[in-house]
């Protein structure tokens, strides 16, 4: 819920009220001639001073919250609500163990592969605010993280707690590529795309990445894929008896297969060697992938003028009856 005033221009008054203000305190209240005015004044004191001020500081009071309410305070929320599909996403992650290089930076200190995956696919979730996004994750096998969803928060956080090999050690491309065909199948959207990432080659799974590429473009869905990984031998953390040890090995990562399936799904293949092409990558599709999506916003109001008239007027007969009363002056 927000806070908007409807009129605040009415908020001008508010001198007005402070001039009036300054122009009856300077007036001589009403008042009895007597010869012994001071013995009077000093038996009432200072109490009877301010209980002659009390009617003005109730009208001002009164005065005060009726300009208030004149500018119409309000609290609002706005609704959304999308007239065109958009476009269905399923991003196809690898956690195997190769994923655990430590050839990637995030802010100049080395990170593994996997760890600059998480902080560039969080980027792009943020950005594809009105689409679907769907998270599968494979090792030795494939499973949904998440099924599509417009629930930005929902996918961050899966991302977030994504671990390597929490699919297993080994590389089940086409079981992947199929449950995210899967996924995307029934699904109405002006574009679907599924975006398959992974830094080596097929091991694990019947199914091969040709085959899944060909099922997948039969159901309408562009492939796009993305290799991961330099040229050279990674550096990757190995435990030994005197703690981690960094040694260099060869991820042998297989670029034909991924170009032939991002040809197949009429997409395209990209080769990541750093965090910094990762991001360019990434933010190729998203250019690439937009559609026209029309937003219509719903403004939902609670007025809240009575909080202020109420007290505004119960002010105004507090004046009243102290001045028939207790403040009465005599004509």
């Amino acid at each position: 819920m927000m806070f908007r005033l409807a009129y605040p221009l009415m908020l001008l008054l508010l001198p007005a009220v402070a001039a009036w203000v300054l122009w009856r305190a300077k007036q001589r209240p009403a008042a009895l001639t007597c010869s012994v005015a001071d013995e009077l004044s000093r038996l009432t004191g200072s109490t009877g001073r301010w209980a002659g001020r009390l009617p003005l500081l109730l009208r001002t009071g009164c005065l005060i919250l009726l300009v208030l309410a004149a500018a119409r305070p309000q609290l609002y929320n706005v609704s959304r609500e999308i007239e065109s599909p958009g476009v269905d996403i399923v991003l196809c992650l690898d956690t195997s163990g190769s994923m655990q290089a430590l050839d990637f930076e995030l802010d100049g200190e080395p990170v593994s592969r996997l760890a600059a995956v998480k902080h560039v696919v969080g980027e792009f979730i943020t950005k594809r605010e009105l689409d679907r996004i769907g998270i599968v994750v494979f090792g030795t096998q494939a499973f949904t993280q998440s099924p599509l969803t417009p629930d930005k928060g929902l996918l961050l956080d899966l991302v977030k707690r994504m671990q390597i090999g929490m699919a297993g050690e080994k590389t089940a491309i086409g079981a992947a590529m199929a449950i995210g065909g899967k996924r995307l199948k029934d699904l109405k959207a002006a574009s679907k795309i599924l975006i398959l990432l992974t830094d080596g080659r097929q091991t694990a799974g019947g199914l091969t990445p040709a085959e899944a590429a060909e099922a997948v473009r039969a159901l309408g869905i562009k492939i796009y894929t993305i290799g991961v990984g330099g040229t050279r031998p990674a550096p990757f953390p190995v435990q030994t008896p005197f703690g981690t040890r960094i040694v260099r090995q060869r991820v042998d990562l297989d670029e034909a297969t991924l170009t032939r399936v991002a040809a197949i799904g009429n997409g395209q293949y990209f080769r990541a060697a750093d965090t910094g092409q990762l991001q360019e990558i990434y933010a190729v599709i998203d250019q690439q992938e937009k559609t026209e999506v029309k937003v219509r916003e719903f403004f939902h109001f609670t007025e809240l003028f009575a909080w202020f008239v109420t007290p505004a007027i119960l002010l105004l007969l507090l004046e009243i009856a102290a001045r028939a009363t207790v403040l009465r002056t005599i004509p």
